[in-house]
């Protein structure tokens, strides 16, 4: 499906960042998400969360694999870098990039199927390695752009739209990266963008590997009864299947609630998942207080939102490995290939 331009409208007094930028100048290509999807409101959130922090379009790089998630790469930062990379093969091509220059600053964007069943390895060696990005898991618990078959964060018994029950446990992306290594951690709900922005920032300047996975409900195909993430199926609800061949449009769910409360969410199915937003006064620097909170949540069927869990002192990837501070295209040519000599000399170390 092709994506078209957005019509860049400037509107009279209208707000600037530091850079004398509007918003818009963070957009990129109209998307082709269907009407209601959670990813759309996602792009909304990175976009505005770019644009508060008055980063440069083109000091940025955006980096996803396939999927309805790794599609909304091409719908902001259209002045930006950015690369489709293969199923599930993102990480990898993300910490290429940084290697050859950190001073950029690096956004990737997956999914519950890119990120947790081809590209799980991957996903967790950029996190073991500490690689300085912000890393956007849009989780729905489906593969949305094949049709809606179960991905790994599926829930356990949860139904799918032909009847077909899961079996396997799923992977939590959440505590999968507070086991490995990830710095910087935090849930959040594609609906809540007053709390989604600010969480965007933080992982964008956090030094090292920020993962935010979001809860962003496929409006089309996640229909799990009793999943976190239903939308045709729940113990109360009926409604009959959605076609494959026509999405009716809907409107993008919302919410708003504060500090410590719990909230209900209708989904537009007529089910409903149930988010408990961190208490003001939660420690995220405790790593060990972090996965109980998570322990706890899962016991009473309830979401957690907000930064789980921070470590600003581990080194990243670059200062562990030592590497050369300048980016490899500013280097001078005599010093990335200084001549056949001094590679013999070299070589003799590795003897």
């Amino acid at each position: 499906m092709t994506s078209f331009t957005k019509p860049l409208i400037r509107r009279r007094n209208e707000p600037t960042n530091e850079l004398g930028l509007v918003r818009a100048d963070y957009d990129g290509a109209m998307s082709t998400l269907c009407a209601g999807c959670g990813h759309d409101a996602v792009t909304a959130s990175m976009a505005r969360a770019f644009f508060e922090l008055s980063i440069e379009p083109h000091r940025a790089v955006k980096v996803s694999g396939i999927g309805c998630s790794s599609k909304t790469t091409a719908y902001f930062l259209r002045e930006s870098h950015g690369i489709n990379t293969v199923h599930g093969r993102m990480p990898s091509v993300a910490t290429g990039a940084i290697a050859a220059n950190h001073e950029l600053t690096y956004i990737g964007v997956s999914g519950d199927g890119d990120s947790l069943s081809i590209g799980l390895g991957q996903f967790v060696h950029a996190m073991r390695r500490n690689v300085n990005m912000l890393y956007m898991l849009e989780n729905n618990g489906v593969y949305g752009l094949t049709k809606g078959q179960f991905s790994a964060a599926a829930d356990m018994g949860s139904t799918a739209k032909k009847g077909a029950v899961n079996e396997l446990p799923p992977i939590d992306p959440v505590s999968l990266a507070l086991s490995v290594g990830a710095t910087f951690v935090a849930r959040a709900f594609s609906g809540d963008r007053e709390q989604l922005v600010p969480l965007i920032k933080a992982g964008l300047k956090h030094k090292g590997f920020g993962l935010i996975d979001v809860i962003s409900p496929c409006v089309s195909f996640n229909d799990h009864k009793g999943s976190t993430k239903s939308y045709e199926h729940t113990y109360k609800y009926y409604n009959p299947a959605v076609h494959a061949d026509y999405v009716p449009p809907s409107k993008q769910i919302k919410a708003a609630y504060d500090a410590g409360d719990v909230m209900p969410i209708e989904l537009h199915d007529g089910g409903q998942i149930t988010l408990r937003k961190l208490e003001n006064g939660y420690d995220p620097r405790d790593r060990a207080a972090a996965i109980n909170k998570l322990f706890e949540s899962d016991q009473s069927d309830e979401i957690i939102t907000g930064l789980l869990y921070i470590n600003e002192d581990h080194k990243d990837m670059h200062e562990m490995a030592r590497m050369e501070d300048r980016p490899l295209n500013a280097i001078p040519y005599a010093e990335l290939n200084p001549g056949a000599a001094k590679l013999k000399e070299l070589q003799k170390g590795f003897r």
